[in-house]
């Protein structure tokens, strides 16, 4: 088995897309309806990443997922925490956790503004 991508549930697909592309980077690979529930799946990478996001939508009466009950948070690698921390929050994300310098890493996480899902950007110290 390889795991291959995390798929999450999103509130507003529109803004959802938006706030990956714009704010992290992120490149739009596919975007399309599911007919079987009446909802929509975008698939989305980083820039020379390997691992997909799954954003899905589902109607109200769909959703089969209780937000933010088994996702954690999703880690984006930088070269600057605190540059792109600032970054996020002009972008809307809301700032949880104060950057922390760690032994190896320095790391800092936001929430997404569009869906409250946590992000971890992290940098290896020099």
């Amino acid at each position: 088995m390889k795991f291959t991508y995390t798929g999450v549930e999103v509130k507003d697909m529109d803004a959802s897309v938006r706030f990956y592309t714009e704010a992290l980077g992120m490149e739009l690979l596919d975007r399309h309806p599911i007919p079987a529930t009446g909802g929509e799946v975008a698939g989305l990478r980083s820039k020379g990443g390997d691992q997909i996001l799954e954003l899905n939508w589902y109607p109200r009466s769909k959703s089969k997922y209780k937000a933010g009950s088994e996702l954690d948070h999703l880690a984006f690698e930088c070269k600057d925490v605190r540059k792109d921390m600032d970054h996020l929050a002009k972008m809307g994300a809301k700032v949880v956790r104060p950057i922390e310098v760690r032994p190896k890493y320095i790391v800092g996480f936001v929430k997404d503004p569009v869906n409250g899902i946590w992000i971890e950007l992290y940098e290896t110290r020099k």
